[in-house]
């Protein structure tokens, strides 16, 4: 945090006069206030540095991220803050806007507007009132048509049920019906045995126990 402020350095510029070209550069990032070049700074040979100066200190650290190591005109910039440019309003103002920021984060609720309650018959009464009426028309005729709909379920329910005779051949095949009636016989035996099953078993006569007592 006591790095960051509103004054930067790039380096390895090319020395190619593009000092406009570069404000135009940062200028995108935010309102760049100067940009000019350090010629007392020592840099490599063919390069030059420059001193650029943002209203914002949000505008300097967003253009740091963005621009550092990124190339321009075939170089790769060097971008980095320079704290020693700092008055002390700069870091008065960097400070009170760094308090403003933690009270925003520590107090979410604050920044929101006001919940809506009851937004169900809110609505309801924005509506006008001929949309009331056409909307409980709507709601009226589903309601008829639903009570239609059941009293045909109810209809259905009550037709008779017709029932087939079990000797009656449902194929036009005589394989087919020959293999029905087998299977019919084989049903009318299961059943016949399972109902001597529930009636019980035949009581058997009581053995005598003929062995001596000691």
């Amino acid at each position: 945090m006591c790095f960051l402020n509103r004054y930067l350095t790039v380096r390895n510029v090319p020395a190619l006069g593009c000092g406009d070209d570069l404000f135009k550069l940062f200028a995108s990032y935010g309102d760049v206030e100067e940009c000019k070049p350090m010629d007392a700074e020592d840099c490599e040979q063919y390069t030059d540095v420059y001193w650029i100066k943002f209203r914002l200190v949000s505008n300097a650290r967003f253009a740091k991220r963005k621009l550092d190591e990124s190339i321009f005109l075939g170089n790769p910039l060097q971008v980095s803050y320079a704290p020693h440019f700092e008055t002390v309003s700069d870091t008065k103002d960097k400070l009170e806007g760094r308090r403003k920021e933690v009270f925003a984060r520590l107090n979410p609720g604050r920044t929101k507007g006001p919940k809506v309650h009851n937004a169900g018959t809110s609505s309801q009464a924005s509506l006008p009132a001929s949309q009331i009426d056409h909307v409980s028309q709507h709601l009226n005729s589903n309601q008829s048509w639903d009570s239609g709909e059941s009293q045909n379920v109810h209809q259905i329910g009550d037709l008779p049920i017709t029932r087939v005779s079990s000797d009656q051949d449902y194929f036009p095949s005589q394989s087919m019906n020959q293999t029905v009636r087998l299977v019919r016989e084989k049903l009318n035996k299961i059943q016949s045995s399972s109902e001597e099953l529930q009636a019980g078993p035949v009581s058997k006569k009581a053995r005598v126990d003929n062995r001596r007592r000691i």
